[in-house]
């Protein structure tokens, strides 16, 4: 006898180290289902062991759990009601469908769960040998059904077609699993097998545990009213003790609801005379294209592939278009259909999504007017950002910049696409194209290093460079952070410092080259003001780059920071253009500027959120 329990601990042992294994691999956005029959938790050592059966259940993580075979308060049980002591182990919600009495007590099938269920019902199936049940157990998202069915042929029959008619009363996804007592090559999984997906593997024999042989444990998901499932992992515990089944767990993909797979609209980045990227999210692993065209109703499609794939099975889409005609009129919208299963050899998808038909107009050289928005310092302040907005939304705008501090402190990706997609929405991102410029804050944050997942760098591959608009030349320039890079706050993690001196390499060149001396008005843009009354003692930027823009011809220079609004004369301080510093992010300080060129002439006005015009230049 001792042999025999040293065995069964060992048994136990090397599957709960196998299941954790199991639950190390598991993928994301997946429902884990298990059943298995627990023969009321008598092993196969003859052994009544609740805890044993609760080991097994924790040790695979199952979000949901179908149980059969389980005693409520019985003699044989010791008036214990054994679901709820699993489910007291196991931390899980129990739900119970008795299916006959017995010794005192009940009979019958239950569920656990990791959430609340909403609620649940039961109703009798057909059992000669003894009356069954189907255990309705219902959640946000989906419907469980629970059942261990009849010995008897024409009951499993009878019951697959109550089970048949119980679904259709349900508008969600259904998963179904128990004990269904039939082989898989059986009329009654037949039958099943019209409206029921099979998730499960029924290859791998799950009874009896000891040596199995049989399939007759199954786990399925209802596809009659066009519910998708995807069988991500299936598993049968190599568990040959605990009960006279094994236990089996799929872990399974539900196909996402239509509306719920776009996370954000698109938003356009990276414009120029002959290309444009679409960007956005979604919530799911997708595969996703442009379609675009000219005309609306005659649109290609357009996919991104590097090295000869398809960059698939992401979230975060970005679509370039390549060869476009100068100032033209184009067309477009984003689609996304949804991956629910990724292998080798086989795939699985959901539904296909696509955005609204958006436009966007390329930029042509020989087109001199523009008009360009430009907001600083909003700090995720979003009603600052729509009341400055208001005042400028019917200024008739080609280009919206961000020059630094909108999106503050960028701990995690949800807050960067709070901010960005809030941004973008406002301002009709996918009509046109914005720029965002790092300022300060955007360098802080556990995801800041990677804000360029969800961003273009008008600069290519730097966060700095130079584009032109018509025959204005923009240079922009990216400052880092305002304290040194030995200061303990930074834990010896930043060499802004090198970065600074690129782009002092980077001004050389630019300011004699020929796209920047050939320009009617050149614009420069950064962050962190050189110039100005409310200076910090640490200015490296003005130290690395004064000398060399002091032999450049620049229009104006749109600088932040400070928080305080700012203009600075040619010449006040040394400086050899105009500087204006924009304010923020209090109501009384914030300001949105208005650059704008007709002809030869380029203007700019700065507003507060009352619409004021507080500054109105002739550039």
């Amino acid at each position: 006898m001792k042999k025999i329990i040293l065995l069964s601990i060992l048994a136990s042992f090397f599957h709960i180290l196998s299941a954790q294994q199991d639950k190390s691999a598991r993928e994301k956005n997946t429902l884990r289902v298990l059943s298995y029959n627990i023969r009321n938790a008598k092993g196969m050592d003859n052994v009544t062991n609740y805890e044993r059966i609760a080991n097994v259940i924790e040790s695979a993580s199952p979000d949901i759990v179908m149980l059969q075979e389980i005693d409520s308060v019985t003699e044989r049980s010791n008036k214990i009601d054994v679901l709820n002591k699993l489910a007291n182990i196991t931390k899980m919600y129990p739900a119970y469908a008795p299916a006959i009495s017995y010794q005192g007590g009940k009979y019958g099938i239950g569920v656990l769960s990791k959430k609340r269920p909403l609620s649940w019902s039961s109703l009798p199936l057909p059992g000669r040998e003894e009356a069954r049940a189907l255990l309705i157990v219902e959640y946000n998202n989906y419907i469980i059904f629970c059942t261990h069915l009849s010995l008897t042929k024409e009951d499993r029959l009878a019951s697959i077609k109550i089970i048949e008619e119980q679904a259709k009363l349900y508008n969600k996804p259904i998963i179904l699993a128990g004990d269904l007592n039939a082989s898989p090559d059986s009329q009654e999984i037949t039958q099943l097998g019209s409206t029921w997906k099979l998730l499960s593997n029924t290859k791998i024999p799950t009874f009896p545990s000891n040596e199995p042989k049989e399939t007759i444990d199954y786990i399925a998901g209802y596809t009659g009213k066009g519910s998708g499932y995807s069988t991500v992992k299936f598993h049968v515990l190599n568990e040959p003790m605990a009960s006279d089944h094994r236990p089996l767990f799929a872990d399974i993909r539900l196909k996402t609801d239509a509306a719920k797979v776009m996370r954000t609209e698109p938003y356009l980045q990276n414009p120029s005379t002959n290309g444009m990227t679409v960007m956005w999210l979604t919530n799911v692993p997708c595969r996703s294209w442009v379609e675009y065209g000219t005309d609306s109703t005659n649109m290609r499609r357009v996919r991104t592939f590097i090295e000869g794939e398809m960059i698939a099975n992401n979230e975060i889409n970005r679509i370039r278009l390549e060869g476009l005609s100068p100032g033209t009129k184009y067309y477009y919208r984003a689609v996304s259909q949804e991956i629910t299963l990724y292998e080798p050899y086989k795939k699985e998808f959901g539904d296909t999504i696509r955005t609204p038909i958006s436009s966007f107009t390329t930029w042509d050289d020989s087109k001199k007017d523009f008009t360009v928005l430009v907001f600083n310092d909003i700090h995720d302040n979003y009603a600052l950002f729509d009341k400055l907005y208001a005042q400028v939304k019917d200024s008739g705008y080609e280009l919206v910049i961000f020059n630094g501090d909108c999106i503050a402190d960028v701990q995690s990706e949800s807050i960067a696409v709070k901010s960005i997609s809030h941004y973008c929405k406002t301002v009709g991102g996918n009509n046109t194209p914005t720029i965002f410029i790092r300022g300060n804050h955007e360098t802080r944050g556990a995801y800041s290093m990677f804000l360029w997942n969800l961003l273009e760098k008008k600069g290519g591959s730097h966060t700095y460079g130079g584009f032109n608009l018509g025959d204005t030349r923009f240079v922009l320039l990216d400052c880092g952070e305002d304290k040194r890079d030995d200061h303990w706050v930074y834990y010896d993690m930043n060499d802004f410092t090198q970065y600074r001196q690129d782009q002092a390499e980077y001004l050389k060149e630019e300011i004699v080259s020929n796209e920047f001396k050939a320009a009617s008005k050149r614009i420069l843009i950064h962050h962190i003001p050189i110039y100005g009354r409310n200076q910090s003692s640490y200015n490296p930027c003005k130290d690395l780059w004064e000398g060399i823009l002091s032999k450049a011809s620049f229009n104006i220079s749109l600088n932040a920071h400070t928080h305080k609004f700012e203009y600075i004369p040619k010449g006040k301080y040394g400086n050899n253009y105009p500087v204006m510093i924009g304010g923020g992010p209090s109501e009384q300080g914030a300001t949105v500027s208005i650059l704008q060129k007709k002809g030869n002439k380029l203007t700019m006005k700065v507003l507060n959120t009352s619409g004021e015009t507080i500054l109105n230049l002739d550039l």
